[in-house]
């Protein structure tokens, strides 16, 4: 039996969206969850994406063969605003070309925020380019695109790894001629040393809030390691209480990995699922499905001005402190390297450089001193 979806205009939050209505029902609403960036919001209980001149047709095809009728009737035109007003727009070839590479990064399970990462890096080339044909584009393009765009306006060195990562991407694979982003000479990354916490301040955040969801939620970003994503895709098969461990599946880098459950939670997990009953996600929205990672921050932000603590704190920063506070307690760096899933060990040795348990064992000259202080 074909199901239909009504698809309406609005504005969540300042920004154009497309509306998915239609009435409940488990197996459509898992299909519809499953568009890319689609998200359930609370304050409407409808299910939602963002608009685009294009979102409409990205519909029709994702719903192609799923015995779902799209009703697109009521949707108007939006005017958006031009993120890059000084280039041209996209002639429609090179806008079919976009959605194609889209497609294959979505075929090759790329996460959502690469594909989009990605995709937005050829466009703008492309725009810089005045709608250059793919087949005309050189190296010398990809040259003046770095040092008239990227290096002018003083975009970072991420940025511009990104950017030339995505280009490099298209022309090998979809156009299969290869730009040359060697090149290109690519400052040095800034080494940063990753934000910690102390204990006490990490147990002050824990301790700040009462409901008991958003507390269990930050329990589990710290005491786990996770990467927020990780947590709000954790589900509950993925937990093995009488084993001690937590799958995390499909992590950064497509990997599996385990790591442990601590058994002081266990009381804690318990009680978190009779007061909530999640169906399928440990952490889920008030309507069913995945917790949001706005609301995960909006969490955290709470938390932390709760507990009095006047730093930018983010959901990577407790997994930071996770990583540092293991090392500090004497865990060695190959295990903590297979906890945080990290591919390279020269990743996770980042950690003995804010931790303190060697520092603290050095002597400073003047402890040797006898000076009045």
């Amino acid at each position: 039996m074909w199901k239909t979806i009504i698809l309406k205009n609005d504005t969540f939050r300042k920004l154009p969206v497309i509306r998915l209505e239609f009435p409940y029902d488990f197996e459509t609403k898992e299909i519809v969850k499953s568009f890319p960036e689609c998200r359930w919001n609370i304050k409407e209980r409808v299910w939602a994406v963002p608009y685009t001149p294009t979102q409409v047709t990205e519909l029709l095809q994702f719903f192609k063969g799923k015995k779902i009728w799209l009703d697109y009737s009521e949707i108007q035109k939006v005017d958006l605003p031009e993120k890059y007003p000084d280039m041209v727009p996209l002639d429609d070839y090179l806008q079919r070309e976009i959605r194609r590479f889209k497609d294959w990064l979505r075929n090759r399970r790329y996460s959502e925020s690469t594909i989009k990462t990605y995709s937005e890096a050829v466009a703008l080339f492309f725009r810089f380019l005045e709608n250059k044909a793919p087949s005309n584009i050189t190296n010398e393009d990809l040259e003046i695109f770095n040092r008239d765009y990227i290096i002018r306006r003083k975009y970072s060195a991420s940025y511009q790894s990104q950017v030339i990562n995505g280009v490099k991407l298209y022309f090998g694979i979809l156009e299969d001629r290869r730009l040359n982003p060697e090149i290109i000479k690519r400052p040095k990354q800034p080494k940063t040393l990753p934000n910690v916490l102390s204990k006490e301040e990490i147990l002050s955040i824990l301790e700040a809030l009462s409901n008991t969801k958003h507390r269990f939620m930050l329990v589990m970003l710290y005491s786990c390691g996770f990467r927020k994503g990780e947590l709000l895709n954790l589900q509950l098969s993925h937990i093995q209480p009488d084993r001690g461990i937590i799958m995390v599946r499909n992590g950064k880098g497509k990997k599996d990995r385990i790591v442990r459950f601590p058994e002081m939670l266990h009381d804690m997990y318990k009680e978190y699922l009779e007061a909530y009953d999640p169906k399928k996600y440990v952490i889920e929205g008030r309507g069913g499905g995945q917790y949001g990672e706005r609301s995960m921050a909006k969490v955290l932000s709470n938390a932390v001005e709760i507990a009095g603590i006047k730093k930018p704190v983010t959901p990577h920063w407790l997994r930071h402190s996770y990583a540092t506070h293991l090392h500090e307690g004497g865990t060695d760096i190959r295990y903590i390297q297979e906890l945080l899933g990290h591919k390279s060990s020269r990743t996770t040795e980042i950690y003995t450089h804010v931790s303190t348990r060697e520092i603290k064992e050095i002597r400073s000259p003047i402890e040797d001193m006898d000076i009045k202080i």
